[in-house]
């Protein structure tokens, strides 16, 4: 009967580590493939520290049962500021190392006090648990900021809580219930270490399949964002504009708010990247892209839809608005130097800007009218913004503006 209860106890007793092992070489691999989230390569560590301080609680090390004890839980801190480290940096929050370092501090003295100097199992199995509930609930608050971000956020933000409830409240109603601890004599058989073991277990793998989901949400943004953007200009690619485009139109649309379309074109492209070569035009995407971006912000969208054709949606924007907007770029533009090209190669681009009419004008109609507008550019001497009439298919020339 007690080979079978000392087998038991060892089962339950390997448990968790070998359930840390595991995740950690998950989250090792996830590393691998995503070198550029050091964050998951923290997770792993984490998780095999804990896996050790587990095994240490069951195997004495030749240097001793107390220092054993001491290793181990210096395990338990490590992996548990590892953790929490992590999973803050995960959802942008900057890591709070001074609440952790006085936790994780704080927590390890007193179980030094209470093991080498007043000896008492009872304070130690309390500081270290209340050390682990705080910095449960240290990333609580981080995550609070983002819970409302999306699932995963808000399953972490309570699993935090949880978390720090478990260490809090479950450590003293079962010290109060059957302790005190005198020492190691029954302690791994005894109600509180079960339900450590078994609490532990069950928070490590939810916390562990929320983070598997976040790490499952960063490569699919990243294969989204990759499939909608053009790489050499940095903005929306054909797809991704229209797409935004299109759910920026219905917003302004149910808003009742104004919006216009800019088509830029870069003049004489095809002859200067004959003359300059293919890396030199690269180049001039590249600035024309970054001007755009920058005076674009994070109002409007902005894409590459051809070889060396721009579009840029405006919300809140009437004609005069976007006129505005299309005539900073191109005095902007042409006034400047491309790194690369001679300095005395001028480089311009041609704009057609057109405003929505109604409500129910839509991406194809607001593009076609635009791009009318641009092709009156491109053919009356290019480097002007041509406005396409709110009212009809007529186009208005504007001449460019001139510094005084």
């Amino acid at each position: 009967m007690g080979s079978r209860s000392l087998d038991t106890g060892l089962l339950i007793g390997l448990l968790n580590p070998t359930i840390a092992l595991a995740l950690g070489a998950v989250f090792l691999m996830l590393w691998f493939y995503q070198r550029h989230r050091p964050y998951l390569a923290v997770l792993a560590a984490s998780y095999w520290l804990s896996a050790a301080g587990f095994l240490l609680q069951h195997f004495t090390l030749p240097i001793g049962m107390a220092p054993t004890k001491l290793i181990s839980n210096i395990c338990f801190t490590i992996a548990a500021c590892g953790l929490a480290g992590a999973i803050v940096t995960r959802y942008g929050r900057r890591v709070p190392f001074v609440a952790i370092g006085i936790l994780a501090a704080g927590g390890l003295a007193a179980f030094c006090w209470f093991m080498f100097i007043q000896p008492d199992l009872t304070w130690r199995v309390l500081v270290m648990n209340f050390a682990f509930g705080g910095l449960s609930l240290v990333v609580a608050a981080e995550l609070r900021v983002v819970r409302d971000r999306g699932p995963t956020e808000m399953i972490l933000f309570v699993l935090s809580l949880l978390s720090g409830l478990n260490f809090f409240v479950r450590t003293l109603v079962v010290v109060i219930a059957h302790g005190p601890y005198q020492s190691y004599d029954g302690f791994y058989a005894s109600s509180y270490w079960t339900t450590a073991l078994l609490s532990h277990a069950l928070l490590s793998l939810l916390i562990a399949l929320c983070l598997f989901c976040a790490a499952a949400l960063d490569v699919m943004k990243a294969l989204k964002a990759e499939a909608y953007t053009d790489p050499l200009s940095g903005l929306l690619n054909r797809r991704g504009f229209e797409e935004r485009a299109t759910l920026l139109l219905r917003h302004c649309a149910t808003a009742k708010l104004p919006v216009a379309l800019v088509l830029a074109d870069l003049d004489h492209f095809k002859a200067l990247n004959d003359l300059h070569g293919h890396a030199a035009g690269d180049r001039v995407i590249a600035d024309f892209a970054a001007k755009l971006r920058s005076a674009v912000g994070t109002s409007g969208v902005a894409g590459r839809i051809g070889g060396e054709e721009f579009a840029v949606l405006l919300p809140l924007s009437d004609l005069g608005a976007a006129r505005l907007f299309a005539e900073t770029i191109r005095m902007l533009y042409s006034a400047g130097s491309v790194d690369g090209l001679p300095r005395d190669t001028r480089v311009t681009a041609s704009f057609g800007v057109a405003a929505r009419t109604g409500e129910e004008e839509g991406l194809e109609s607001l593009m076609r009218r635009a791009d009318e507008a641009l092709y009156k550019a491109k053919r009356n001497g290019r480097d002007s913004v041509h406005l396409s009439c709110e009212r009809s298919e007529t186009v208005f020339v504007l001449a460019p503006l001139k510094a005084v």
